[in-house]
């Protein structure tokens, strides 16, 4: 990064932080709970490496925290902000009118959406999109009408699952697993139904008919921290929950995997796009920051390590599916040079 751009940013921040007593002096990073893992696990290596204090890592969703991100720049702000889908335009808008508009993305690699259940659950798990979402959708065909869900065990969904009470934890509406789970999982369930099918019904009605998960109890909002998802796992042998293939991968141990239409989440089928529900991970920095923050160049260096994001590297071993070589390497030099982002278009 050039001395002039250096020059800017400082100037910029001190006028942003013009009645702070004291300058920040560790990194400030909020967003979503999947990213949250690889993030901390950044920032210990950074700190180990450099003596520098651990940078903050929050777990505030992806939305709450594209909502933190954008309020502005200076010292009350994150540096940084992870994600489970790309930046909205209008988040983009809402960090425009506040001034945020030097911001370098960085996808850092991809993800599955893992249902997972107890290992003390003996039966053999293999759920089709559609069981997903006539067991999860607010409203269903029933007798060729279109009703809200009545449906309250996995043998009413689909006769050849078990006898049990449908009860999937999840997470908010704030939460880009919610909103990645609800474009893979629930909206492509509902275009698989005869009902949809043969209606003819467009994605434009899929949309506004199938995007909501019901309500009534067999689908739970467990929060932003996939970790007590996890321990209800545990504790209740025939609930499901719903999070990122690394709190799964960290937790194989307890917990197995559900497979979805023959297959089972793991690294080599989120790779391949034989698993059915993966998504890429990002995550954002506001390039104003730069060597104004201590030590913030330095920890966006070190995520962009290979030790980091290659192959057999420590986030892979955390469960990340690292980028193919030559994409990954274009992302290192942008992200590194602070090369800023295109305004979004979605």
């Amino acid at each position: 990064m050039s001395y002039t751009k250096l020059s800017v940013s400082v100037l910029a921040l001190a006028a942003m932080s013009a009645t702070t007593a004291a300058a920040r002096d560790q990194i400030s990073i909020v967003g979503s709970s999947t990213v949250f893992p690889y993030t901390q696990a950044v920032a210990e290596q950074f700190s180990n490496m450099t003596g520098s204090p651990s940078p903050i890592v929050e777990s505030t969703g992806t939305g709450g925290g594209m909502q933190i991100f954008c309020e502005g720049i200076g010292e009350g702000h994150p540096d940084v902000t992870g994600a489970s889908r790309a930046m909205k335009a209008s988040e983009w808008e809402k960090c425009v009118a506040n001034g945020v508009t030097d911001v370098s993305e960085a996808l850092i690699g991809f993800d599955g959406l893992s249902l997972a259940i107890s290992r003390t659950n003996d039966f053999g798990w293999d759920l089709s999109l559609e069981d997903i979402y006539l067991a999860l959708g607010a409203e269903v065909p029933v007798d060729g009408n279109w009703v809200a869900n009545p449906y309250t065990k996995w043998s009413d969904v689909n006769p050849a699952l078990p006898e049990t009470e449908i009860v999937v934890l999840g997470p908010p509406p704030t939460s880009g697993t919610r909103d990645a789970f609800v474009e893979l999982a629930m909206h492509a369930g509902c275009e698989k139904l005869d009902f949809v099918k043969s209606g003819g019904f467009d994605g434009k009605w899929v949309k506004e008919n199938c995007s909501r998960m019901r309500t009534d109890g067999p689908f739970i909002e467990a929060g932003e921290n996939d970790n007590l998802i996890v321990q209800r796992l545990v504790s209740d042998p025939n609930a499901m929950g719903i999070f990122g293939y690394s709190f799964l991968y960290e937790n194989l141990d307890k917990l197995k995997g559900v497979a979805i239409n023959g297959v089972e989440p793991s690294a080599d089928t989120i790779a391949d796009k034989s698993y059915p529900i993966s998504r890429p991970l990002y995550f954002y920095v506001k390039n104003a920051h730069r060597g104004v923050i201590p030590g913030l160049q330095e920890f966006i260096a070190e995520y962009m390590t290979e030790d980091a994001l290659a192959p057999g590297g420590y986030l892979a071993e955390r469960g990340l599916v690292p980028l193919a070589d030559d994409r990954r390497a274009k992302l290192q030099d942008e992200v590194v040079n602070a090369v800023p982002m295109m305004a979004p278009k979605n």
